[in-house]
């Protein structure tokens, strides 16, 4: 067990010495014995002492009040006053310097342990708490958040060195200040919480307020924050005020931005390599489609240059007109898929169009082939059908393609079918608008593996064409990018031993004037 030690400072020996035995009777030791209050002072800087019972009347320039104060603020020594006099003014003086007892002579040993053993507990007690208080504040002075704590009035308490760099206020300077002249934001539910601290944020049911991102206003303009406000309540569950953790975000938007430019800029390097493969392979492909006729005209040509009668002469005749047709096919496809894409604003001509006798007109120029082929071509139009506001000849380049396409792959015997029908829009920006849905089928499988492909630039299905009439590969690529133009819609199914083109078309003037 640790011997307590404690200091005597009574100027009248006798009374000292019965002292000195009644403590050590207590079992207490007595290691200095003082008669003055320069004495006491001295002494206590030498010696290792845990209590001093000081009399107030004592010899010398000081009496035993300064001499407690003095001892008291140097070296945070408990202080009991043993003495006769009682009278108010002793004892205002006594007051201020914070003695942990006032026991008046004569007094009993009982009355003189028993305060003792209270002043020494309380004093332990103090000095916990005063280093959990400095462990504490060391902590929070060492966070590299920013933390300032109010009271429940409002007033700040407490600023660790980083909320000092923050906001701009020294904490000598803030102590003692409303939070919200400390801490000025651009969130208003922030201010008010700081305006009126006793509002029902510090009631003990809220809890943590969850992080808010925010702006700091300081003397520089302004900082991007991240804080949050939690109460801090007592072991009732009393609150007592609230902490304020908050941290400067300008790295941490910084190195996001960042990200997000390294993450972009890896976007457009990877776009350009796409970008750069498919112009490869567009020129690889357009160079072979090109040279593809232009080889067969010249052997054609070197052929008729051979050629020994009329007959032979008349066969590299009709290769030289059907490679020629397909060159200028190629050529011209191209030349209108690069005007369609490269049309930023579109030019229609709009129109009002009768689709019963339009169908008829448009189906007409494949009538011999169909019959070549042994194909029949139904049109599926219900009665009083309503105009198609569009531009015809965007539409008629469309629907001959798909026909041509029908026909190409629909094998003898086959069905071909054009159909009409309205629908109502549910997407934006066409919500509640009527829009005419263009169907064509033919009898025809694709597989969808092929499907995926089937609106690329000179994809062709592969042993799919049983008449060898061959094409550009273009059609469907330019149906598509059409289709877009005039805000309409396209898909393709293909199952059952049929495939199912579907178009569908808002009325142009919606498209070319919205608001109408």
């Amino acid at each position: 067990m640790t011997t307590i030690n404690i200091m005597v400072v009574e100027d009248e020996s006798i009374v000292a010495k019965d002292l000195q035995n009644r403590l050590k009777k207590f079992g207490y030791a007595v290691p200095v014995v003082a008669a003055s209050g320069e004495e006491a002072i001295l002494r206590a800087s030498e010696s290792h002492l845990d209590l001093v019972l000081m009399d107030i009347r004592l010899k010398g320039a000081i009496d035993g009040i300064e001499a407690a104060r003095q001892i008291h603020h140097r070296f945070q020594l408990p202080i009991i006053y043993l003495t006769a006099y009682a009278d108010d003014d002793t004892l205002a003086r006594a007051k201020q310097t914070q003695p942990y007892g006032y026991i008046l002579k004569p007094f009993k040993e009982r009355e003189l342990n028993t305060t003792i053993e209270i002043t020494l507990a309380r004093h332990r007690l103090e000095r916990q708490l005063q280093e959990r208080e400095q462990w504490l504040s060391t902590v929070l002075r060492s966070i590299a958040d920013a933390v300032i704590t109010i009271d429940t009035t409002g007033l700040i308490t407490f600023m660790n060195p980083v909320a000092e760099s923050l906001t701009g206020w020294q904490q000598a300077q803030a102590l003692g200040k409303p939070a919200i002249a400390v801490f000025q934001t651009e969130d208003e539910a922030t201010q008010s919480i700081l305006q009126q601290p006793s509002s029902s944020f510090f009631d003990a049911s809220v809890g943590m307020k969850t992080a808010v991102e925010t702006s700091l206003r300081c003397s520089d303009g302004q900082i991007p924050i991240e804080y949050s406000i939690t109460p801090l309540q007592n072991d009732q569950h009393l609150v007592m005020g609230a902490v304020l953790v908050f941290r400067d975000r300008t790295e941490q938007l910084k190195a996001k931005a960042a990200i997000r430019q390294q993450a972009e800029q890896a976007r457009l390097v990877a776009e350009l390599q796409k970008l750069n493969q498919l112009k490869d392979d567009f020129l690889s492909t357009v160079s072979h489609e090109l040279r593809t006729p232009m080889s067969n005209m010249k052997m054609a040509l070197q052929m008729l240059t051979i050629a020994t009668n009329a007959e032979r002469q008349q066969r590299y005749l009709e290769i030289l007109k059907a490679e020629c047709a397909r060159e200028i096919d190629l050529i011209n496809d191209l030349l209108d898929l690069q005007r369609l894409e490269a049309a930023s604003y579109p030019t229609f001509l709009v129109e009002a169009i009768n689709l019963q006798d339009w169908f008829s007109s448009l189906i007409e120029p494949f009538r011999s082939r169909l019959q070549e082929h042994q194909q029949v071509i139904k049109i599926d139009l219900p009665e009083n059908f309503p105009p198609l506001i569009t531009d015809r000849a965007s539409l008629e380049r469309m629907l001959v393609e798909l026909l041509n396409n029908a026909c190409k792959y629909t094998p003898a015997g086959g069905q071909i079918i054009l159909k009409a029908e309205q629908v109502t829009s549910t997407s934006p920006p066409f919500e509640s608008v009527p829009l005419t849905c263009l169907i064509i089928q033919n009898q025809a499988e694709i597989p969808p593996t092929e499907l995926l492909r089937i609106f690329d630039k000179f994809y062709r299905v592969p042993h799919a064409d049983p008449w060898k009439q061959g094409g550009t590969g273009l059609g469907l690529a330019l149906v598509k990018r059409l289709v877009e133009q005039l805000q309409g819609t396209i898909q393709v199914e293909s199952s059952h031993g049929w495939t199912v083109f579907t178009m569908q078309l808002p009325p142009l003037n919606l498209v070319t004037n919205p608001e109408s």
